[in-house]
């Protein structure tokens, strides 16, 4: 996701604007440089980022821009020790430059207790500088679309919000405060869950009417009109050769891996435990999640690939044309 969100930042920044970018992945770091060269520096580490200057970010990526948002510091990275490494390292993380007044937007989807123990290190080392968890959603056709939605873990009156908007509003085109910190990154994880849980949902029940004889393009028009609706089915559907242009018919390769999907809904029943809330089907959901990321046949892929580990029908339209008239 973290490249086309750049590549949006680039876009709609003017020429004068400069971005500093560190990742883990050299490669990725110099394809971008060769890329826009002149305007995208490599760094070799958090605090050199932190220390220039520029703002977007790559998957385990951490940015920060100038010009127009001169003092902004985005970061995305898998998951809650990588935000801790990122920002805490004593030697060469964010905090080991001076980012006073600073304007820092952590983009990574983890556990809130690392968020909010990072922000707290933050405000107490550098009382001027703003720390806000801004996790997105919406894959990598909406990072490529300029599409994302941006859950800020900030209030409607938030002094900053409209900093958050101007920056965020780059990449994304929903931009929802969801009322202080960390509430940003528990509305990911809440989306996150029943969004895994629909995607096992429309995969089980459209393998049991397949398996049954109907047509998933006919059973696809049922669920469309009908109270099994959902944006799973409408814009990601499971079913291979349904949809021309998602991941499942293109061997489910791109989208929202399913490892990925695997940590935010173990992430969800963590937090569900936290806080006490009773849940039905999250065990049940998170083993399904645990299984597909450790099958050959779907781990790497897009996490709507439950439906092939499943067992769900994937050449299901070859049958379709040969079968007798």
């Amino acid at each position: 996701m973290g490249l086309p969100m750049i590549r949006n930042l680039i876009k709609k920044t003017d020429d004068h604007t400069k971005f500093f970018v560190y990742d883990v992945s050299e490669s990725a770091v110099q394809e971008l440089c060769e890329e826009e060269k002149g305007r995208v520096i490599g760094c070799k580490n958090s605090k050199e980022v932190a220390e220039n200057s520029v703002s977007a970010h790559l998957e385990k990526t951490l940015i920060k821009l100038t010009d127009a948002a001169k003092d902004i510091v985005l970061s995305m990275v898998p998951e809650g020790s990588h935000v801790r490494s990122v920002y805490l390292t004593p030697e060469d993380g964010v905090l080991a430059a001076n980012i006073s007044g600073k304007l820092i937007l952590d983009c990574s989807t983890i556990d809130t207790g690392t968020s909010l123990a990072v922000r707290d290190e933050v405000l107490e080392r550098f009382p001027t500088a703003a720390f806000y968890d801004t996790p997105v959603s919406g894959g990598v056709l909406g990072a490529e679309k300029g599409t994302l939605t941006f859950m800020l873990g900030c209030a409607e009156d938030d002094p900053k919000l409209q900093k958050l908007l101007d920056i965020t509003g780059m990449m994304g085109k929903s931009l929802i405060p969801c009322g202080g910190p960390s509430l940003g990154l528990t509305a990911k994880l809440c989306n996150n869950y029943c969004s895994g849980l629909i995607a096992i949902a429309v995969s089980e029940a459209m393998n049991i009417g397949m398996r049954s004889g109907m047509d998933p393009r006919v059973l696809k028009s049922v669920f469309g009109s009908s109270t099994a609706q959902s944006a799973i089915l409408d814009k990601w559907c499971p079913v291979p050769g349904i949809l021309p242009d998602v991941p499942s018919s293109n061997g489910y390769k791109g989208g929202f891996k399913v490892q990925l999907m695997k940590k935010d809904f173990g992430l969800a029943v963590d937090t569900a435990k936290r806080v006490d809330a009773h849940l039905a089907l999250g065990e049940a959901g998170l083993s399904v999640y645990e299984g597909a990321s450790n099958d050959p046949n779907c781990k790497d892929l897009d996490s709507r690939v439950v439906y092939r580990y499943l067992g769900g029908k994937e050449d299901w339209n070859a049958d379709a044309k040969n079968a007798p008239s």
